[in-house]
């Protein structure tokens, strides 16, 4: 892949791409002086040729002139911030779903509620993507990429087991990870990487969300405690599979995403969850050991659950308040994010599709997925119908219900309940009363 590596087993980082600078790359120096203007894109360091190539390609259809920049991923958040508080020009952003709230609640971002053509693509994107851009009833741009947590399986494992198809409930994980085990396969069939890090509330987001349960209600009230929510079940699951059944290994909470991925890679277990864009590297021979046996499969779903729901997260091109107060910046910034995130000048899905092709980055487009180009990239990387499971995944895909203003402090305690769950330490009834009263105590103190 070109510039940023995130197709390699890296962790998520590394979509900030390989070798970025410490200051702001900047792409071309516009001038003002065109006849179409110019409109400023900040991103953070990843995708950077696609990024060019698109922009260059806006640029002849538009007559509009891009200044890009782009700062590494791990200083992106503070360098926009900044850039926000001390008022520096800026029209396009691509966004994280977590600082949304912020960014909305600091009136940095403008909400695109009132651009027909920008709101025309909702109708073909994924619902959970539109959610995840969507706050206090306002949708605040189009996606750069969505993602969602992936149930994989190995098929030479179970196949060595006499296990003719993927598991399709947890109690059916269970059940197929015991006879792997009984049949000399791995000791610890299920992966889960339980570590504290970025990853984890993706991955316990999944598993609530999969027994059919939520952290939150719509109007923000805890729910997580409630035993017939969801939560509780999951929670147990995860115990009961390390302490009870076996299944997972005890070192799974210090098992970081990466880690964990590697571990897949390697042939060491039979069912694991990952983010869905890692497939690529999962089944590149030159990356990993079982290339080629590393398949996806519908998350398995809980008994009270009525689909197989995953956990969705997004990034998208948000429009800066200060732009939308412009008639020209507004109208050049419309105009570029219609082309990045929705249709360019030859009404197709260009960006998106290129960033699949290029990166292995999903896309929230499901008129996409039946892309003869994007059919043969999922056949080659996920398998024969791999395209269609992920296609279905997505569709059941939901938002974290977490994000909120105060979801950063919040989680740093919710990431210490589950810890303390998975060890044994606390049972899922009381730890998750725990969160529950620090989220109470932060939505009391920010409302």
């Amino acid at each position: 892949m070109r510039g940023a590596k995130a197709s390699q087993i890296n962790r998520r980082t590394l979509l900030a791409g390989a070798g970025a600078a410490t200051l702001p790359a900047l792409w071309p120096l516009a001038a003002d002086s065109q006849s179409g203007g110019q409109v400023k894109l900040t991103c953070w360091s990843a995708a950077i040729d696609q990024v060019k190539s698109h922009a260059t390609a806006f640029e002849k259809a538009t007559g509009i002139k891009v200044a890009y920049e782009n700062f590494p991923w791990p200083q992106y958040r503070t360098s926009v911030v900044t850039r926000f508080v001390g008022n520096a020009d800026m029209d396009v952003l691509w966004v994280s779903d977590a600082w949304l709230p912020e960014f909305a609640e600091a009136g940095w971002l403008a909400p695109i509620n009132d651009e027909a053509a920008l709101m025309k693509y909702d109708v073909e994107a994924a619902a959970y993507c539109t959610q995840s851009m969507t706050y206090k009833g306002k949708q605040y741009g189009l996606a750069y990429y969505g993602d969602q947590m992936a149930f994989l399986y190995n098929s030479e494992i179970l196949q060595k087991a006499g296990i003719a198809a993927a598991p399709t409930t947890w109690d059916d994980v269970v059940q197929q990870s015991l006879r792997i085990k009984q049949s000399g396969g791995p000791e610890f069939p299920l992966l889960l990487s339980l570590a504290i890090d970025t990853w984890l509330i993706e991955f316990v987001s999944a598993l609530v969300y999969s027994y059919g349960g939520r952290f939150v209600d719509d109007k923000g009230d805890a729910l997580m405690a409630d035993p017939a929510k969801g939560a509780v079940e999951a929670a147990s699951f995860v115990r009961d599979a390390i302490h009870k059944h076996k299944i997972v290994s005890p070192a799974a909470v210090e098992t970081t995403e990466i880690n964990g991925l590697k571990a897949i890679g390697s042939g060491e277990f039979a069912f694991g969850i990952v983010p869905t864009y890692r497939l690529r590297a999962l089944n590149d021979p030159s990356q990993a050991t079982a290339a080629g046996k590393i398949r996806p499969a519908l998350m398995p779903k809980g008994v009270k659950a009525t689909d197989n729901a995953t956990c969705g997260w997004l990034r998208f091109y948000g429009m800066t308040s200060a732009a939308k107060a412009n008639a020209t910046r507004r109208a050049n910034a419309v105009k570029l994010i219609e082309f990045f995130g929705g249709k360019d000048n030859e009404n197709k899905y260009a960006m998106q599709k290129l960033l699949l092709l290029d990166l292995g980055l999903p896309f929230c487009t499901q008129p996409l997925a039946e892309d003869a180009d994007v059919k043969a990239f999922w056949d080659k990387w996920a398998g024969a119908g791999g395209g269609a499971v992920i296609a279905k995944q997505a569709a059941m895909a939901r938002k974290k219900d977490t994000i909120a203003p105060w979801f950063g402090e919040w989680n740093e305690t919710s990431n210490k309940v589950w810890q303390s769950i998975f060890l044994n330490r606390a049972t899922p009834e009381s730890g998750l009363k725990e969160a529950t009263q620090k989220w109470v105590d932060l939505k009391k103190a920010n409302t």
